[in-house]
């Protein structure tokens, strides 16, 4: 890898196309499902114009002009509490097992409080195995059955965090 520095930033509407990439990309390499799951979300390709609401945010993670993950903060679909959702959450190889994941979470966890959530959801697939991990680190703890209905009836691990 260069010495160009990797950063974390805000996303900007030319990361779409990229991030999208990182996204899917992700789904064949951990045979995670391409239906009930954030493959198939409409905002995935428009990622930019999907977090510009009140109290969300999505952060990319990007070394030059390259997108090389992110993850974001936005209120929980189809819930009526006072719960956000950490979205989204994927990375190229490139960066994984870098420290960056744990970065975004507490970048994302930050962000919640100011906001002014209580609670932080997330829901992810059995086979991303490290993912879980990080979230469990980070103080996530599992749960029995969904919050919300976010549409991804494929994820079978949901997690949740006071904060």
């Amino acid at each position: 890898m260069s010495q160009e520095s990797i950063v974390i930033r805000e996303i900007r509407e030319a990361d779409n196309a990229q991030l999208e990439q990182v996204i899917k990309g992700c789904f064949p390499e951990f045979e995670i499902p391409l239906k009930g799951t954030a493959y198939e979300d409409a905002e995935t390709p428009k990622m930019f114009e999907s977090y510009q609401g009140e109290k969300e945010v999505y952060y990319v993670v990007v070394k030059g002009d390259q997108v090389l993950g992110g993850a974001g903060i936005k209120k929980l679909k189809n819930y009526e509490g006072n719960v956000c959702e950490l979205q989204k959450m994927y990375f190229s190889p490139e960066v994984r097992g870098r420290g960056f994941g744990k970065q975004l979470i507490i970048q994302c966890m930050e962000a919640a409080a100011a906001f002014g959530y209580a609670q932080c959801y997330l829901e992810s697939a059995v086979q991303l195995k490290a993912a879980i991990h990080v979230y469990e680190q980070a103080g996530f703890k599992q749960r029995t059955e969904p919050l919300g209905n976010t549409g991804h009836y494929s994820c079978g691990v949901w997690m949740e965090k006071e904060l």
